[in-house]
């Protein structure tokens, strides 16, 4: 028979048990987790006097993680189902890491391995253990849709999004979010009683909210917090200005109702190349009159004027050119104009070969006719020319 904790597929957050695969599909089916993670020194092996302290990663669902301290006599794998201390009983969980990059992991998340006091790694999983597992997971969804009908009924102005059992079936945590303080002292004896287990209740911002419930973002991908966002930093609209992003909350929210994780992907790319730019407030002073910023194109280093007496042509310089007009102005010389000699603009060329017109909604239109005088036209009865 073969090792049943060695094999399992993906079940949306859960892993649950597969018969009869081999090593590689299994971690191929692992690898579909955002909680995964990749040893890079696995085949660096440490000296043999070296201390050690046998610690273990355990990820348990889509979000969840902790730290446990493995036995002397028990040896663990990457992708072994394993059976760890709960507070009470035992939770049933499947190892992401081990070895030395625990430390290095633990180091990361500035955890004091020697002032830490860890959890306990019981033992690997046994066949009963993972069926009563696989039988609670199994019951996360209808529960989570009895409990949403239990809160309705005492009109509790919350929403529970998810539902966690434990391994060993005694303890189900409800998570679940709600704008102001819940009194849910009655909404947990109706849940003990009706689901017979051990109830907690725990609150989620609506980012994790996100995270659980997945979905499709505006840009046609899976949510990356559903995929493979384990953290999230706090997104200002200083960063969307940053970028010259329009302030719509429409277009600038994601299905969280916050801004979206994706405007600090490249912040910093925009912030590093702000640091070149000149002073964007300062008017361009030449013979043929004052010029004013109007828009920047950060990562190609181009910047948009217009003349006082002529807002409406924007003229493309580049911020070299603009740092040059603002030397020669701080020695009170003016240029004849914005333009140096021989610039030639590459990309109103580029708009006039491919007929492209700026902020025209209907370029892309067929030309139509007025069928509406054509009509009139063919109605119009004919002069009788015979006297």
């Amino acid at each position: 028979m073969e090792n049943t904790n060695n094999n399992f597929i993906s079940r949306g957050c859960r892993q649950t048990p597969r018969p009869n695969t081999t090593r590689q599909e299994e971690v191929h089916a692992h690898s579909c987790t955002k909680l995964n993670v990749f040893n890079w020194i696995d085949k660096i092996k440490p000296p043999k006097n070296f201390p050690t302290k046998e610690l273990v990663e355990v990820r348990f669902k889509n979000s969840r993680k902790d730290f446990f301290a493995v036995p002397e006599d028990l040896d663990l794998e990457e992708g072994d189902i394993i059976a760890v201390e709960a507070s009470p009983g035992h939770d049933i969980g499947i190892v992401t890491i081990a070895g030395e990059i625990v430390k290095l992991q633990l180091k990361n998340k500035k955890i004091d391995i020697n002032k830490t006091e860890f959890k306990k790694v019981y033992r690997k999983a046994k066949v009963t253990d993972i069926e009563k597992w696989i039988a609670a997971v199994e019951q996360e969804n209808s529960i989570m849709h009895g409990s949403r009908e239990i809160a309705s009924s005492l009109k509790l102005d919350m929403k529970i999004s998810d539902v966690e059992y434990q391994g060993d079936k005694t303890k189900a945590i409800f998570y679940y979010t709600a704008d102001e303080r819940v009194d849910f002292r009655e909404l947990i004896k109706k849940l003990a009683e009706n689901f017979n287990v051990r109830v907690e209740m725990r609150q989620i911002g609506m980012r994790q909210e996100a995270s659980r419930l997945g979905g499709i973002g505006s840009c046609g991908r899976e949510l990356c917090c559903s995929t493979w966002l384990t953290n999230f930093r706090s997104v200002s609209t200083n960063a969307a200005r940053t970028q010259q992003l329009s302030l719509n909350p429409q277009k600038l929210a994601g299905q969280c109702s916050k801004l979206k994780c994706c405007i600090n992907y490249e912040n910093d790319c925009y912030l590093d190349s702000l640091k070149n730019h000149p002073d964007n407030s300062l008017a361009l002073q030449t013979k043929k009159g004052r010029a004013f910023h109007q828009k920047t194109d950060i990562l190609r280093n181009l910047m948009y004027y217009t003349y006082q007496d002529n807002p409406s042509n924007f003229i493309c310089i580049t911020t070299d050119r603009v740092k040059e007009i603002q030397e020669m102005n701080r020695k009170n010389i003016m240029p004849e104009v914005l333009e140096p000699d021989g610039y030639v603009d590459t990309e109103k060329e580029k708009r006039q070969e491919t007929g492209y017109e700026e902020d025209s909604l209907t370029r892309f239109d067929k030309p139509t006719t007025n069928t509406s005088k054509r009509r009139k036209k063919k109605s119009r009865p004919r002069k009788n020319t015979d006297d």
